[in-house]
């Protein structure tokens, strides 16, 4: 069955962790919209895309311009089944602003799905849901998910990990992971068809 699913974004949220989860979530089925504060459908974000090239933490490029296709101003968070949340700068400030605290504060309050990915990290801090909670992370969060009450988990950048209705990864390359672990909390069954049969 599918799935109302909210993304929240903003300006500079990284592309990959961004696109990827929207069309792939989309593929599966599920409705998705996209929101950012102070903008509406038909809008745009831009994205940065964070790569790792061997320096001490990522670089950052120019990414894609994201469309929103739903109003912030107009969400309810009652009215979706889950939450996904992308990294990049954007949580940075995203957090500042209440009502999307007062959205993710919902989703754990109903014990709905919740997928973020790297700096999403700190909405959740910033919302007071990790307290007793195993989070992965971009590792330079690790220390807002401990100050949070959660526990880092020190993950490979391919790997995610689920805590109740909480999924989280350090990265985009752990999209595979992130995304298969998302999918099964939100009941979503892809199968294959058997290559001997076809």
């Amino acid at each position: 069955m599918a799935k109302h699913i909210l993304m929240i974004v903003g300006d500079f949220a990284e592309d990959y962790e961004t696109m990827v989860p929207f069309q792939m979530l989309d593929l599966a089925g599920h409705e998705v919209h996209a929101v950012c504060p102070d903008k509406e459908a038909g809008d745009t974000v831009k994205t940065a895309i964070h790569d790792f090239e061997g320096d001490q933490t990522y670089t950052e490029k120019p990414g894609h311009n994201f469309a929103l296709n739903a109003t912030f101003a107009d969400v309810d968070p009652a009215d979706y089944d889950a939450l996904c949340l992308p990294g990049g700068r954007a949580p940075e400030y995203l957090r500042l602003n209440d009502r999307v605290m007062e959205a993710v504060q919902h989703f754990f309050e109903e014990d709905k799905p919740v997928a973020a990915i790297c700096h999403a990290a700190q909405i959740l801090a910033a919302a007071d849901v990790l307290d007793g909670r195993r989070c992965s992370a971009y590792p330079a969060c690790a220390p807002e998910v401990e100050a949070a009450g959660g526990t880092y988990a020190n993950l490979e950048m391919t790997e995610a990990i689920t805590d109740g209705n909480l999924v989280t990864a350090p990265a985009w390359p752990a999209h595979a992971a992130w995304i298969r672990q998302f999918l099964e909390l939100l009941g979503t069954r892809i199968e294959q068809a058997d290559p001997v049969a076809a």
